[in-house]
């Protein structure tokens, strides 16, 4: 026992000592010591921010996963939605036909226009704009000083013509009566000349006269003969030359009587008149007002007979032909149908005109102005599985639509696939059947939801 106690007191003293420390030895101690020193352990915390992020990120795996498989179980993201609020359409089967919207505005089947033949001032208004006229009826008159001297120069001219024409026949009868007279006396000289010649020829036979006399009277009788040859060629030769100038001035007469008519005719046209029943819808003129040739001044409308003239987009000008049929909205309670009677190939502003006339007579409550709804059909009609038009189409382009469930308390997404369209449906080419409802309306507040609940 003391021994034992002795050791423990020399130990403590020992382990009291500084100079015992391993430091300050420079000795090490053995492997079966305690361990304390600068080789000891140091433990480190398991929670690090590494190990923290790998968590969370892990969790948030797990917890979309988890959704995916719920939203999947459960029909997707769900969104309650007010039946009231939304528009539900049935698909059907029907015929398709392609058509467009257009408004066509009542103009009159005849429109004549009032034009200033020869330009005037306005010096009388017999009717006002509106009024209603018969053919021949006059309108206004102007006035042409100048016409009218033309007029007056183009008289004298003419009188003067025919004072000349007058000459010239005188003056051919004259010539004609002194030609005749001289082969008148030409022929009566050869007729006592030929009796002369006879006679002598036989006493000149019977030496009973002188050869001198005999002979002067031959000389006679031919000199007589060759002058009514003369005579005669000259009397052709002036009646031809006569005939030429009467002619040259006869053809100059009846220019003159041309002119003198269509002088008249300009003065007459002054006086515009209406060109046909109806009705003077537009006058362009005013007391004292200058009017220049050609000028149009007004229209008269045939009344009581209507056609339609639609604008139409430059995008349909080759679908658009002579003869395409176009339907309106009730015109007092009655549907009309007319045809494309002429399309105008002049495009502008994007847009291009045609005409439609009605295949019966024009509604009697029709006015000129006045607008009608049509629908210009594009082809023939083709039996096809139809979706009313509706502003679901602005956010999905026609690849999906929500669909009603069997219940009709739910409506879920669905793929579709449109075709063709029209101002009222959508042609269907897959993704619905014939009975289905579907939702119409815009889908603008529905969000990504997969499927819409109803309250």
């Amino acid at each position: 026992m003391d021994t034992q106690d002795s050791t423990s007191s020399t130990n403590g003293t020992s382990g009291d000592n500084p100079t015992d420390s391993p430091l300050l030895s420079g000795t090490s101690r053995s492997s079966g010591g305690t361990g304390e020193g600068v080789d000891r352990k140091i433990e480190t915390s398991l929670l690090t921010p590494k190990r923290i992020g790998l968590a969370a990120l892990a969790l948030l795996l797990v917890g979309g996963l988890a959704y995916g498989v719920w939203t999947t179980a459960t029909g997707g993201r769900t969104l309650n939605v007010d039946r009231e609020k939304v528009t539900v359409s049935t698909v059907e089967q029907g015929d398709f036909q392609e058509f467009i919207a257009v408004t066509g505005t009542a103009v009159p089947k005849q429109t004549v226009y009032l034009g200033a033949v020869e330009g005037g001032r306005v010096e009388e208004m017999y009717l006002e704009e509106g009024a209603m006229v018969e053919e021949g009826e006059p309108i206004l008159r102007l006035s042409n000083n100048d016409l009218r001297l033309q007029l007056a120069r183009t008289e004298a001219r003419l009188a003067e013509q025919r004072s000349r024409l007058q000459q010239i026949q005188m003056d051919m009868e004259q010539r004609r009566l002194g030609l005749e007279r001289d082969l008148a006396q030409i022929r009566n000289q050869i007729q006592q000349l030929e009796r002369q010649f006879e006679r002598q020829k036989r006493l000149h036979d019977q030496d009973l006269i002188a050869a001198e006399e005999f002979e002067r009277t031959r000389d006679d009788l031919q000199y007589q003969r060759r002058r009514l040859s003369l005579t005669r060629s000259a009397y052709r030769q002036d009646s031809l030359t006569y005939q030429s100038r009467l002619d040259q001035q006869r053809e100059q007469r009846q220019r003159l009587d041309q002119r003198y008519e269509a002088m008249q005719e300009a003065i007459e046209s002054l006086t515009i008149q209406a060109p046909t029943d109806g009705q003077l819808t537009s006058l362009n003129a005013e007391l004292g007002q200058i009017i220049s040739a050609g000028t149009r001044v007004g229209q008269v409308d045939e009344v009581g007979s209507y056609e339609l003239r639609a604008q139409i987009d430059e995008f349909y000008i080759e679908r658009v032909r002579h003869g395409q049929t176009a339907t309106t909205d009730a015109i007092g309670d009655t549907t009309r149908t007319l045809t494309i009677d002429r399309v105008y190939p002049e495009v502008e502003d994007g847009r291009f005109e045609v005409d439609l006339a009605f295949r019966d007579d024009s509604p009697p409550d029709l006015r000129r102005g006045q607008t009608v709804r049509l629908k210009l059909e594009l082809g023939q009609s083709q039996e096809a599985m139809l979706l009313a038009r509706g502003g679901f189409y602005q956010s999905t382009g026609g690849n999906w639509a929500y669909v009603l469930t069997e219940g009709g308390n739910s409506a879920v997404r669905r793929p579709i696939r449109l075709g063709r369209q029209n101002p009222d449906h959508f042609e269907v080419l897959d993704g619905l059947e014939a009975g289905d409802k579907v939702i119409t309306s815009s889908y603008d507040t529905f969000g990504d939801a997969d499927r819409l609940s109803f309250e």
